[in-house]
């Protein structure tokens, strides 16, 4: 090929700075510093929009931070000789949203960008018309994005290659602990009752929930079994979205009926948005295995399992460190168990989706840290690879190998085989050496 299609990169939950519009100049109301969750919590009569109106929250840019290291390496080193760069687009969106509203979004800018690297002369030139396309990257709940909106197209997607880091495409047991207490690996705030509320009315937060085989350890067996049945959640999370209710909505309809058709459409809906990720099949989209680079990252103690019981006030979730594990590679002779870990937020068991097999998974570590990347390791370390990740520097070489097809003469991208998948076995979209 005589070009390298260009590239959007999707970043996770929380990823993107939000500002008022409605105020001039505009007011930044979420960032990487500042989170007004009184600004950001959205009414229960119509989720779309804010509580404290009038308003209008919109989407900025993504958090340089996490995401500036990842979009400068690829523009660098995507490109064939100097005088032809290849424009990477971050694309910032409103986290809070529902995913499918997010997908319809993306896919209007997808067409955006298409146009405008016709408008490149080296891209006209090699023909980048005949056949556009382009190349994507999703960070956490980007990767969700990704999916739903090529199960959305289809065929008619114009996509060449994804690369997805820490999706969890069967959830997080850290979307349940941030509805359930406000506090999650998801954020690093300290617990409080305005985040809570926020992320109780956050319908893409009901999106991550996890749906992992053996993830629940429920004691009493006339409880439901899964987290999109509102009969298995505590009290306290219904009657505290019952009193934003009450004091927010301006609808005539009973509180209670309110409330719990409110719980329910936001379960309902992300349990629908789950089946449809899970009935995709990369054929659909014209896609083939070694397409989708799915990197999985572990050796983390991360929270895998959930205990709920029964109690006189209902379902209480325990969320005792009893599950917080990693078991990653600590007994050579059982490689079930290096399945308990996961990248700090993301079990491991959640990262694999329905369209890849076990095989075609890349783990990553900490370690897999380089020497110079000092603060990026020990942050890792101390909080968990997952918010960290798309900061790697191997990484960012795995990347932009798989969207070129050039050879690791040097060894300088390597990865590790998903438990119970021998180095024969493994079949990741690029050659890697394994460790």
């Amino acid at each position: 090929m005589a070009y390298i299609p260009p590239v959007i990169v999707l970043p996770g939950i929380t990823g993107t700075i939000l500002r008022d519009e409605y105020q001039l100049p505009p007011d930044v109301v979420w960032s990487l510093l500042q989170h007004e969750y009184v600004r950001v919590a959205l009414h229960p009569d119509n989720p779309r929009y804010e509580a404290l109106e009038p308003a209008r929250v919109q989407a900025d840019n993504v958090f340089d931070v996490a995401y500036k290291e990842l979009i400068q390496e690829l523009r660098y080193n995507l490109r064939l000789k100097e005088d032809k760069p290849v424009p990477v687009f971050p694309f910032g969106y409103d986290w809070r949203q529902p995913l499918d509203l997010i997908e319809a979004q993306f896919a209007e800018f997808v067409d955006e960008v298409i146009e405008r690297t016709k408008l490149i002369r080296h891209y006209a030139d090699a023909g980048y018309a005949d056949d556009p396309k382009v190349n994507l990257v999703g960070h956490s709940m980007g990767g969700l994005i990704i999916a739903g909106y090529l199960e959305r197209k289809g065929k008619s997607a114009p996509v060449a290659k994804v690369a997805t880091l820490a999706t969890p495409f069967k959830g997080s047991f850290e979307a349940v602990i941030k509805i359930a207490t406000g506090t999650a690996n998801l954020g690093t705030d300290e617990p409080n009752s305005r985040e809570r509320e926020a992320a109780r009315l956050t319908p893409s937060l009901y999106h991550l929930l996890p749906e992992i085989e053996g993830g629940l350890e429920i004691d009493d067996p006339n409880l439901p079994k899964s987290l999109f049945d509102a009969g298995l959640w505590q009290r306290g999370v219904i009657d505290s979205i019952s009193e934003f209710v009450r004091l927010l909505a301006v609808s005539k309809t009973d509180r209670q009926l309110q409330t719990q058709t409110l719980f329910n459409n936001l379960l309902q809906s992300a349990q629908t948005h789950r089946n449809r990720l899970e009935s995709f099949q990369l054929s659909k989209a014209g896609l083939q295995p070694e397409d989708w680079l799915c990197v999985a990252g572990v050796d983390s103690v991360t929270r895998v399992r959930l205990k709920i019981k029964k109690t006189s006030r209902g379902p209480l979730f325990d969320l005792s460190s009893d599950y917080r594990l990693n078991l990653w590679r600590v007994d050579p002779m059982n490689q079930t168990d290096w399945r308990m870990t996961g990248d700090g937020t993301v079990p491991f068991e959640a990262v694999q989706p329905a369209f890849l097999g076990p095989e075609n998974i890349v783990c990553v570590t900490p370690e897999d840290f380089g020497y110079w990347e000092v603060q990026d390791k020990v942050f890792a370390a101390a909080a968990g690879l997952h918010a960290i990740m798309p900061n790697m520097d191997m990484l960012h070489r795995m990347i932009v190998r798989h969207f070129t097809g050039r050879p690791d003469f040097g060894g300088n991208t390597w990865g590790r085989p998903a438990p119970g998948v021998s180095n024969e076995e493994w079949h990741p979209p690029l050659t890697l050496r394994a460790r």
